[in-house]
């Protein structure tokens, strides 16, 4: 058989998996030994584990994440911020974005809560489901000129029809009757639809306040609050500070290995 008319070939139908493992398995002696549907076998699961991983990198792109290379798996749990090591890693098997439900996200700045967000969202797009992060007084800009522009619509269909919404840093500032609105039509449309995972400084409680107008407030936690799950971080040190000179570094600014042995970019959040 002709190696490369048969490259050019698999390359031509988009099987560059099949057409990397084939070039592979011709480089090895072993693979001689092995029977058709052996060879066949293994062509087909270098397929399937590239179009995967093209998938999933696309779904990353979409989602625009803050922090692209937070994962659940690098989420340090020695931190001083009280996050619950048990509801966290409930959270990482997306469970809870099966059953349409929500995160809410509290805690002073610099305790992570944007990581973690970002790393469960990753997590999401790992397993297949479409997430998108927005910091919400960005969002809040964008939908403002979207209604003057004529893009509301296409943006708005965007925001409801997404597996996992991310809005980040909720507050402090009290929101404006069109933000009120905005919002109320967002959690409304996406209730029971899909997941929202809200982050904030301020506590859940102080919420109906920042909403401001009390039938908003009312209507918009009552969608949010009563079917999701609370990670509420509590600590005085913000993460981004350094370490005290004399201390060994912490698993928060240590490399963590990758699953292949090599460093992962990021540091443990």
């Amino acid at each position: 058989m002709l190696t490369h008319p048969t490259l050019d070939q698999l390359r031509a139908l988009k099987l560059d998996g099949v057409a990397d493992a084939f070039l592979e398995l011709e480089q090895q002696d072993a693979a001689r030994d092995l029977s058709h549907a052996e060879w066949l076998g293994l062509l087909l699961d270098r397929e399937i584990a590239n179009r995967t991983t093209k998938r999933t990198q696309i779904r990353l792109r979409a989602a625009r994440l803050r922090h692209g290379q937070a994962s659940v798996e690098d989420v340090n749990y020695r931190a001083q911020r009280q996050l619950d090591k048990a509801l966290f890693q409930q959270l990482a098997t997306c469970r809870w974005i099966a059953d349409k439900r929500n995160v809410l996200v509290t805690g002073k700045c610099g305790l992570g809560k944007t990581w973690l967000a970002c790393a469960l969202a990753q997590r999401a797009c790992r397993e297949g489901y479409r997430a998108y992060y927005a910091r919400m007084p960005r969002l809040f800009a964008q939908l403002e000129l979207a209604h003057g522009d004529g893009s509301f619509t296409r943006l708005f269909r965007t925001l409801i029809k997404i597996d996992l919404l991310i809005l980040d840093d909720l507050g402090p500032d009290l929101l404006n009757a069109g933000q009120r609105r905005d919002l109320m039509e967002i959690i409304e449309e996406r209730h029971g639809r899909g997941s929202t995972l809200i982050s904030s400084q301020l506590p859940v409680k102080a919420w109906h306040d920042l909403i401001g107008e009390p039938t908003f407030a009312d209507a918009i936690l009552d969608r949010l609050v009563h079917n999701a799950y609370r990670l509420e971080l509590e600590g005085q040190r913000s993460m981004r500070e350094p370490e005290p000179a004399g201390e060994p570094p912490s698993p928060s600014t240590a490399t963590p290995l990758a699953s292949n042995g090599k460093s992962a970019k990021g540091a443990r959040k």
